[in-house]
């Protein structure tokens, strides 16, 4: 039915309700604003066109449908004509009725920081917006619309105790523990006339006999011992025995070799050398024939059950380690598999090129497993049993020199609250002071949210800016201009 059809019908009712009013007596009211009114309500009710069903920014001027077959929504003058209002907040403090609410100013549409205190247009058209009191609270607090914080995703958490679980991760390597290393060193001039069949990282236990050594030294201070504890004259003499058996523990003859020199009451042409450690044979230099002169290195045996890690730390995170803390250590060889052990030494050294620490971990080797120089990865857990005062890590504000987390107030009104952070892990940051156990405070769209309190501050600023000179020129004229 067109709007002529209803016009005409609403015509026909009014004249209707004329003759009504004149069979009763009565004078006839005039059916203009009846007229007028049913062909608005015709108009409004016609669709003026069409729109996506989906809420896409697809129109058609008529019927159609989306490619699964779906009708386009019609929209109706009215509807489109409400389309374009701005948004208005949901503050329960701002009145319902619109006649009620007191505008205070006039804001661009566009977000820029123009005002103006009556009704304008910019400069393509679009109104300015109104702004009404309430909209812009003087409490340092924000409002948005249930429309805007359903769009932007707005979300709120409280804040609770949890454990925070920091983790400073750190490579490094493996390294030999050094009190677990041993060298065999001649302490006077030697002939090897035997090896063992022991090579470069060969395991050997402590005990295992390694090579045979002849010194001439060595047998003169043996012969003597010997002939010490076997004469009748002074066997019995402590001292005199006690020193020839120095001598040889001095040039470091194996103890099993001199309680075989006092069973046998013999002494041996060449001696055999033990290992003094269980162990991998890191270094063989002893060559079946050769001369070794004192201090000349035939072994070097390290016990590897026991090994360290050495990593390299940021200087950023040296005020969260302590010794003693307990380290989980990945080598990059084993994926999947951990080692633990914990902080043993903090060297006081910071490394200026690299600016890190260097800290020895203990780890025990029971398999070998751990090999020395290889690498690793270390993570080590420096956050505390006690639970604290935390809210995610995303909702925080960070200017550098202040953080910030807004507060969600109910009603669409948020509040923004300085606080002092403490550890961060696990997507969580401890808050020390600002908010209490239970505040909810905003952990998404916290920039979107900020970003409109900025403008909002802005806009009010150019409108207290505008209207002081306004107030001035006002007293002036009422008080007839300055003297």
């Amino acid at each position: 039915m067109g709007p002529l059809t209803w016009a005409g019908a609403a015509a026909a009712i009014a004249a209707a309700a004329g003759v009504a009013w004149i069979g009763r007596g009565l004078p006839p009211r005039p059916v203009t604003a009846a007229i007028v009114s049913a062909a608005h309500a015709a108009e409004s009710a016609a669709p003026i066109y069409y729109r996506d069903p989906d809420g896409k920014p697809l129109y058609s001027a008529t019927p159609k449908q989306t490619p699964d077959g779906r009708d386009y929504l019609p929209v109706a003058a009215d509807d489109d004509a409400g389309a374009g209002e701005p948004e208005r907040s949901t503050d329960i403090s701002v009145p319902a009725a619109k006649g009620e609410r007191k505008i205070k100013y006039y804001r661009n549409p566009m977000g820029l920081p123009d005002t103006s205190p009556v009704p304008k247009k910019d400069s393509m058209g679009m109104d300015y917006i109104a702004v009404y009191d309430g909209e812009d609270s003087d409490d340092g607090s924000i409002s948005l619309s249930s429309g805007k914080i359903q769009r932007t995703g707005v979300k709120s958490e409280a804040a609770q105790m949890r454990r925070i679980r920091t983790l400073v991760r750190a490579p490094g390597t493996i390294q030999l523990d050094e009190r677990r290393v041993s060298v065999i060193a001649m302490r006077a001039e030697s002939y090897v006339q035997g090896v063992a069949d022991v090579t470069t990282g060969s395991r050997v236990t402590k005990g295992q006999p390694l090579m045979e050594i002849y010194s001439p030294a060595i047998s003169s201070a043996a012969a003597e011992y010997v002939a010490t504890i076997t004469s009748k004259a002074i066997a019995g003499i402590e001292p005199y025995g006690r020193g020839s058996r120095q001598r040889l523990t001095n040039l470091d003859v194996p103890e099993p070799v001199i309680a075989e020199m006092e069973k046998s009451r013999t002494v041996p042409i060449a001696i055999q050398w033990l290992s003094p450690r269980d162990g991998i044979v890191l270094q063989r230099a002893a060559i079946e024939g050769m001369r070794a002169q004192p201090g000349d290195v035939l072994f070097r045996i390290a016990d590897v059950s026991t090994v360290w890690a050495l990593v390299d730390v940021a200087e950023r995170d040296l005020g969260s380690i302590v010794v003693g803390q307990k380290v989980t250590v990945h080598a990059r060889s084993y994926p999947g598999h951990s080692f633990s052990g914990q902080i043993s030494v903090i060297y006081p050294q910071v490394n200026k090129e690299t600016r890190t620490a260097r800290v020895r971990i203990e780890l025990q080797n029971a398999d070998l497993a751990l090999l020395p120089d290889m690498y690793v990865d270390a993570e080590i857990d420096t956050g505390s049993a006690a639970p604290v005062l935390a809210v995610a890590d995303n909702s925080i504000l960070d200017t550098g020199s202040r953080q910030t987390v807004l507060l969600d107030r109910g009603n669409g009104r948020f509040e923004p609250r300085e606080v002092k952070l403490g550890r961060r892990g696990e997507g969580y940051v401890e808050i020390r002071d600002g908010i209490a156990a239970g505040d909810a405070v905003v952990t998404s769209a916290t920039f979107l949210i900020d970003a409109e309190s900025n403008l909002k501050a802005a806009i009010k600023g150019f409108a207290d800016a505008a209207a002081a000179p306004s107030a001035t020129a006002e007293g002036e004229t009422a008080g007839g201009g300055r003297p």
